[in-house]
């Protein structure tokens, strides 16, 4: 791993040693920093889901089970929030990647001020909107009253943290454009280590139950924040920021970064989209195969989490590849990273099929629900197999800040892939059509993305060329 800057001597020394010239990265050197950053990204993931446990723990023993629940239907809300806004860590990785390759160090901390700059006006607007939001959405949602205003305390307390989680997003897709995997865990361990710590606190010792866990997580995530501008702040970065303050608001480069942050807003929309119809036409199929589905969807999430792993390392190498203008290891990066991430979905779905038992009863233990789950297992294998090249060629796009194309896959794929199978799915009343119907959406996106990887290598020709005659 390379090690962090911590002077202005060696802030201006490049993450990466490529050159337009020279063209050449040794394989293992590649192959050292892909599977650095895919491991790091996959640790700082799985901390959000212990985070998570752990609340749960505290929560769910207390003597009354209310506030458990309501902490539930609440966090509905926050996915569907801050799951839709992580575009802003997808928008920021891939341009601070390329402008680390071309080594533009003004590049790099503008990437990182205009993003924050967006996530913190988002994140205050969805503080002023906070009670329309918390309305409409509690509005949709089903309880007793005693669980929903545990509910509406716990969101109360937890929506104050929207802008910290928000600039958050920027500082992690930051952190990993410059290959800095160490901070981004210790980052992830601020963030979960402190809401654990938190929520022991303030629930168990003040006793504040539903509050005391939004409040834990707010502040966790403030804490969190703090400690990035920590590591902004030794590695020299704010020497710098009164000499690029004028170009902050160049009217191009914020046309760029919206118009991108844009096209990732369309597309997290219609992944979200895709996933709460799938959800709903399984509830018009019967309580016992929407229980099923829900379990198999929470470990396909849960492949995610390493999945995702892989891609954001894609995205960051391929970034940097890109910005030094280097050809020769866009391919075999995409070959480690597709190989990589296809063993990892596979893996993950035979290890699934072959103990089924033991894995879904960590879930439920209501042997119906198990017997249910037996019948879509199969499933798994296509689906994941397929979404683990799909993610590989999101993060490979990402990287060149193609957001067009990605939002044109999850339209395309969702119109389609995914909408004619749904409806036969829910005129025939069948479940095994809803799963056709999400894997033909992660297919049409997988070979849409696919069939442009010709049209982004002669891109890169092109730019190669242009760079040599400059340099000549």
């Amino acid at each position: 791993m390379n090690k962090q800057p911590n002077s202005m001597d060696n802030l201006h020394q490049s993450k990466s040693p490529l050159k337009v010239n020279s063209q050449v990265l040794p394989s293992d050197e590649l192959r050292s920093r892909f599977l650095t950053l895919a491991l790091v990204n996959i640790l700082s993931n799985m901390m959000v889901p212990l985070s998570g446990l752990v609340d749960a723990a505290f929560l769910g023993h207390l003597a009354d089970i209310r506030y458990l629940a309501g902490v539930a239907l609440a966090t509905v809300l926050f996915n569907i929030l801050y799951r839709t806004f992580k575009l802003l860590r997808l928008g920021t990785t891939g341009p601070t990647a390329q402008a680390v390759g071309r080594s533009d160090q003004d590049a790099v901390l503008l990437t990182l001020l205009r993003n924050s700059l967006i996530a913190l006006v988002m994140g205050l607007i969805i503080l002023l909107l906070q009670h329309p939001f918390r309305e409409a959405g509690f509005a949709l949602l089903s309880a007793t009253p005693s669980v929903k205003a545990a509910a509406l305390t716990y969101y109360n307390a937890r929506i104050w943290g929207a802008p910290a989680v928000f600039i958050n997003f920027v500082l992690i897709g930051w952190f990993m454009g410059r290959e800095q995997g160490r901070t981004v865990l210790i980052l992830s361990a601020i963030g979960s280590g402190s809401n654990i710590l938190l929520d022991y606190l303030l629930i168990v010792y003040c006793g504040w139950q539903s509050f005391g866990a939004g409040a834990a997580t707010a502040a966790s995530q403030y804490l969190m924040l703090l400690g990035g501008l920590v590591f902004i702040f030794l590695e020299g970065w704010w020497v710098k920021i009164p000499t690029v303050t004028s170009s902050i608001f160049k009217l191009d480069e914020i046309k760029s970064v919206t118009k991108l942050n844009g096209d990732l807003f369309v597309a997290r929309l219609a992944l979200a989209a895709t996933v709460s119809v799938f959800t709903n036409i399984s509830s018009t199929l019967g309580t016992l195969i929407l229980a099923a589905n829900t379990l198999l969807i929470e470990m396909v999430y849960l492949a995610a989490a390493f999945l995702d792993g892989v891609s954001f390392a894609t995205e960051s190498l391929a970034g940097n590849l890109w910005g030094a203008g280097i050809k020769k290891q866009l391919v075999p990066l995409m070959q480690m990273s597709g190989g990589v991430s296809l063993s990892i979905g596979l893996g993950f779905a035979a290890i699934l099929i072959v103990l089924p038992d033991p894995l879904f009863g960590l879930l439920t233990n209501h042997g119906e629900v198990m017997e249910e789950i037996h019948h879509y297992l199969l499933w798994l294998i296509p689906i994941l197999g397929v979404w683990s090249l799909t993610l590989m060629l999101q993060g490979y796009f990402l990287g060149l800040v193609d957001g067009r194309l990605i939002r044109n896959s999850m339209v395309n794929g969702i119109v389609i892939g995914f909408i004619p199978a749904a409806l036969a799915a829910w005129k025939f009343h069948n479940n095994q059509t809803i799963w056709l119907a999400l894997f033909l959406f992660i297919v049409v996106r997988m070979i849409i993305l696919g069939i442009q990887v010709p049209r982004s290598l002669k891109e890169n020709e092109v730019a190669i060329a242009q760079n040599l005659e400059s340099i000549d």
